[in-house]
Order: structure tokens, then C-alpha cells, then sequence
């Protein structure tokens, strides 16, 4: 006899056979037993957790010719033929490869056809999320008043797709995730009497994988027991699926406990001759590390999750790590698994982000990696016993109090916070309604090196002739990368040093987004293109480097003298708008009018 595949074999065929969807099969039986069913039902739901099936049993439901209660007989000459899909009257249709405005048109016109064979014609439109906007409009009317002989049943896994007009128009059923007891339950009465023998950790561990479709894990279940011929075990399931035990996610946690990174580089290889891919080894062992952030903070969190097959070893596992800790490493994990995907050699990054979770306390982060949420539980151990903080945390405070401010600048300078707002809550905690704003000065971090010895050449020769020539600079850019040039055209040329020009920018994200090192590159040869010779890039931002300006001019009791455009007049020299035209365009192509 032919094989037929289990999730085939065992396709619901009336409701009492569906798997952990009690709340849509009780109102779908109720209706059906108190004659109240409507005409157009919407399922929803995660792939493989029974919506296409519950719509089948549905149609032979309204259809059966023997029905004395909630179910189908499933003996009937109509049930017998709509489960072998040989009635004509109860259609599937397959919206992903029947999506175009012609289709739906040519079911709106059938639908008005009495049926031939049942009592009611049923359509069953599977991934109807995937109709043109043109095909919903052209259901719309129909689905919302069609014939009395007719219902409509949508099956989709994104409901957020379909236009609001259809969702309103139909009964929603929401199909959640088969839990990880339903499944293993189901799994155990279908190998016994399917006559395969198989483990409780197995059949656990396959539930697991299917991520709550009922369909998945008896696909899985199906093809290990036909490479096992019939036994089923646990180191059999992980050696088809490529899993990872528990214990060697232990074994990886405890090498990066103790910073060993010979020992993890060890273990990664071994993972890699067992034929595990990096990115599945990366997301179970974030996975891993969440469960342990869980345990930690959560009493009774194992039975939160469904991963966690022993809580002992995963208690005694949390307590060694320290919960700041494992919010860095989830976080960078997270960071590194997104990077996965675009990787060209994968093994790499994954030992790259082990090393990293090795250094997390030593080495230097960038302030723009730490989270709000470490941040906050960093604070808070430092507020509560400010005697058990050691320096490297009191550095970590630090970094983190470097990010905010940065991060404050940028709502500063895109206008969510006013500068007079900063400048009152700037202070010690007093009122300050009378004072001035403070300015605001970036911090000495952040100001170039050298600084005095800029203003001092900021009026050199060689400063006039970089200005004269800055249009050209600019106009290279441009051919160079179009897109180094959107955001290098913020700044403008304030001061050259020997072989460094100083270029202020009004934006702290343009001067950033230009100091990384590629952009740098193309900015500083095309210095050595259109300049003449070569020169070095230095950045800073302009409001700073007009406060150094005047605080020099202040000191040496000179007014500072400022390079003015032939086309400047003292109508027109306070227009900034002019000199970025200039810039843009160049003195040639700029023309003023009154």
C-alpha cells in the first residue's frame, strides 16, 4: 500500500479530533447545533495549527446528510466525497497562486449558481492575505451579502494584510500555538497506533521544534521514524534535526562564564564537524540565555517557556551568572544574530560574538551598544549599595551616562528638546527661572585636538585658498559618492593646520555618519585630487567651534575677522542660505537677487 504521510493520515476529520483549539471548536460546534452559522468566517493563526482542516470539517458540518449533533458523520455519501474532495460545490482555493482581480471575478459570478450536489456551497480560500487590493475590492460586496446557499471561509497566517473592510465583514477565529503537553500527548497516541516506539524526551523534543504547529512536528515525527524504522529516540531526533543538547549549551555558558576562549573556539569546531550550522547554534543559545534571564528573575518561569526540559540544572545555572551580565549577553546575541544573516563565512561571527560575551566585562563597549535596560540595572545596584560597585561597573555607569547625553543632543538638535528646557534641568536641582540657558558645549572628548592651533590659522593662507577651492571639493564628493556628499555638503571649512583641514558641521548625525572610515577615505582623496596636495579630515560642530572662536577673540581682546563672498552685500550676508548655494553649486553658477 502506498505510504501516505502521517500529518495526511491524521488530518482532523470532525472537531473532537482537533488539538489544543478548544475555544474555536466549542462556538464552532454551538453554532452548528443551534443553526446560527454565519456566512463568512475568518481563521487565523501560526502555519499548521489546523485552519484549513477546521474549515473542511466546517463544510462537511453544513453539509452532512446525517447530522444529529455538533459533528460530521463522516459516513454520508456528501461527507464521504467533500473529505475526498470530489464535490464540486466546496471549492479550495489557493489565493497565492489565484490573486489577480480576473479570478475573484470569476468566482463572484458562480457564486450565484444554486449548488448541484450539497446544500451549501462553500469556498475555502487558503493565504487569502496574498489578493491584490483589486481582487479584495471585487470580493468585497459579494463576501459581505452573498446568496443564502453560500459561505466563505478565509484562512490566512497574516491577518494584518487584509483590508479592514474584509476583516469587518467576517467572523475572526484566532488559531494559537498548540502548547508543548497538547502536542507531546498527541504525538504519543499517534505512535502508538501507528506501532512506533518512541521516547517521551523524543517526542518532547520534536514538539519543540515545530514551534507549535501540529502539522511540523508530525512532518518531523514521520521522517525520523522511517530513518530509525520505528525507534524513535532522543539522540536520533538531535542527530536528524541537527539540535543541540542542553548539555553542551551548558558546557558553552560555563566556558564564557569563565572566559576560557581556547575552550569555547574547542567546543564551536566540534559543533561544526557534527554538522550544526552557526546561525541555529547562535538562536538556541540565545535562546538559552533568555531562559536563564527568566529563571532568574522570575519565580516558577519554567513553566513559562517551553524549552526547559530540567529547571534544576537551569536554577543552578542563573545563580552563577549576574542578572546585568545576562542582559548584555542576550543583547549582544540578539545583535549578532541579526548581523547572521548578511554574514559571508557564519562560523566566524558566531566565534566572534563568543569571544565577545568573554571580554563583556573587560573590554571598553561602545556607548552606543549599551541598552536602556542595562543601564537601568546598573543604576540601580549603584544606588542601592553604592560600597559593593567596583570600577569597572563605575566605567560602565560612565559609558552608559556618555551615551544619554549623546543621544540627548541629537533630540536637542532635531528639535524635540529646547535648549532653554536643557539649560534649566542642567543644573544642581535649584530653580534657575532667571538664569540664562546654558550652553551648550560638547564635551572635551569631542572637540578635535589641537584645537587652539586651529583658531590660530583659522585666517592662514593657506585656510583662503582650501575656501576658494571648496566648491570643487564639494563637486568631487559628489562624483566620488553621491551619498558621502548628502551628508559631508552640512559642514564648511573653518581652519587649516599644516596637513589638516577642520570642517564644522551644524548636525552631530552628518558629522558622525562622515567620520566613519570609508567615508573618510573618499572625502580625503578627493583633498589630494582637487586641493592640490594631501590633507587630513578633522571635524567638530560648528556651534562649537564658534564658541571656541569667541571665547579666543574674548582672551586676546580681538574681534575675529570672518572671510566674506564677493557676492555678499550687508543685505545678504546674514542669509546662511547663501553660503550653502554657494557651496552647493559654486560662485559661477550663483547669481543674487534683490
Amino acid at each position: 500500500m502506498e505510504h501516505i504521510a502521517l500529518y495526511r493520515a491524521w488530518r482532523p476529520q470532525s472537531f473532537h479530533d482537533m488539538v489544543g483549539q478548544q475555544h474555536i471548536i466549542q462556538t464552532l460546534q454551538n453554532a452548528i447545533r443551534e443553526q446560527r452559522v454565519s456566512h463568512a468566517y475568518l481563521f487565523s493563526g501560526p502555519r499548521g495549527t489546523g485552519k484549513t482542516s477546521a474549515a473542511k470539517v466546517l463544510a462537511k458540518a453544513v453539509n452532512c446528510e446525517r447530522i444529529e449533533g455538533p459533528e460530521p458523520c463522516n459516513e454520508c455519501p456528501s461527507c464521504l466525497r467533500i473529505t475526498a474532495g470530489n464535490v464540486m460545490d466546496v471549492q479550495e482555493i489557493d489565493a497565492a497562486s489565484n490573486r489577480g482581480v480576473e479570478e475573484i471575478r470569476d468566482l463572484r459570478d458562480k457564486v450565484k449558481y444554486a449548488p448541484t450536489e450539497v446544500r451549501r456551497k462553500v469556498y475555502i480560500i487558503d493565504e487569502v492575505h496574498m489578493l491584490t487590493t483589486e481582487a479584495f475590492n471585487a470580493l468585497l460586496k459579494t463576501l459581505e451579502e452573498p446568496p443564502p446557499h453560500v459561505m466563505f471561509i478565509l484562512a490566512t497566517t497574516e491577518p494584518h494584510k487584509l483590508p479592514a473592510t474584509i476583516i469587518s465583514r467576517c467572523q475572526r477565529f484566532d488559531f494559537r500555538r498548540v502548547s508543548l503537553e497538547e502536542q507531546t500527548a498527541h504525538l504519543a497516541v499517534i505512535c502508538q497506533k501507528e506501532g512506533i516506539s518512541a521516547d517521551t524526551d523524543a517526542l518532547q523534543y520534536i514538539a519543540r521544534l515545530s514551534d507549535g504547529g501540529m502539522r511540523d512536528a508530525l512532518s518531523i515525527l514521520d521522517q525520523i521514524s522511517s530513518f530509525t524504522d520505528g525507534q524513535v529516540t532522543y539522540q536520533q531526533v538531535l542527530g536528524m534535526t541537527g539540535g543541540i543538547p542542553s548539555e553542551q549549551f551548558a558546557r558553552l555558558a560555563t566556558a564564557i562564564l569563565d572566559g576560557d576562549m581556547g575552550l569555547l573556539l574547542e567546543l564551536v569546531e566540534q559543533l561544526m564537524h557534527e554538522g550544526k550550522s552557526a546561525d541555529k547554534c547562535l538562536e538556541n543559545l540565545l535562546y538559552y540565555f533568555r531562559d536563564l534571564l527568566m529563571i532568574k528573575m522570575v519565580p516558577g518561569a519554567d513553566q513559562l517557556t517551553d524549552r526547559v526540559l530540567n529547571p534544576a540544572e537551569f536554577r543552578d545555572m542563573a545563580a552563577v551568572f549576574s542578572r546585568d551580565r545576562l542582559f548584555l549577553i542576550v543583547e549582544t546575541l540578539t545583535r549578532y544574530l541579526g548581523e547572521m544573516k548578511y554574514a559571508t563565512h557564519p562560523q566566524t561571527l558566531f566565534e566572534v560574538a563568543l569571544m565577545k560575551l568573554c571580554s563583556l566585562q573587560q573590554q571598553e563597549a561602545d556607548p552606543q551598544e549599551v541598552s536602556p535596560h542595562s543601564f537601568t540595572s546598573v543604576s540601580n545596584q549603584a544606588g542601592g549599595n553604592a560600597a559593593a560597585v567596583d570600577s569597572g561597573e563605575l566605567e560602565l555607569l560612565k559609558r552608559q551616562i556618555a551615551a544619554l547625553e549623546k543621544k540627548l543632543e541629537l533630540a536637542m538638535q532635531s528639535g524635540a528638546i529646547s535648549a532653554g528646557g536643557r539649560g534649566e534641568q542642567g543644573n544642581t536641582g535649584r530653580p534657575s527661572a532667571a538664569q540664562a540657558p546654558a550652553p551648550r558645549i560638547s564635551s572635551p572628548s569631542k572637540l578635535p585636538p589641537q584645537l587652539d592651533k586651529f583658531i590660530a590659522g583659522k585666517d592662514s593662507a593657506d585656510f583662503a585658498e582650501v575656501y576658494k577651492k571648496w566648491s570643487a571639493v564639494l563637486q568631487g564628493v559628489k562624483e566620488e559618492k553621491v551619498t558621502v556628499h548628502a551628508w559631508f555638503v552640512d559642514g564648511e571649512p573653518v581652519a587649516v593646520m599644516e596637513d589638516a583641514v577642520l570642517v564644522a558641521f551644524k548636525n552631530t548625525i552628518h558629522r558622525d555618519t562622515t567620520e566613519k572610515p570609508a567615508n573618510r577615505q573618499v572625502i580625503e582623496n578627493v583633498f589630494a585630487a582637487r586641493l592640490g596636495r594631501p590633507y587630513r579630515l578633522v571635524t567638530m560642530l560648528l556651534r562649537d567651534w564658534n564658541e571656541a572662536a569667541m571665547k579666543s577673540a574674548a582672551q586676546t581682546g580681538t574681534e575675529e575677522l570672518r572671510l566674506e563672498h564677493e557676492h555678499e552685500t550687508p543685505d545678504t550676508r546674514t542669509e546662511p542660505w547663501i553660503d550653502e548655494a554657494i557651496q552647493l553649486f559654486g560662485e559661477d553658477l550663483v547669481v543674487i537677487k534683490e
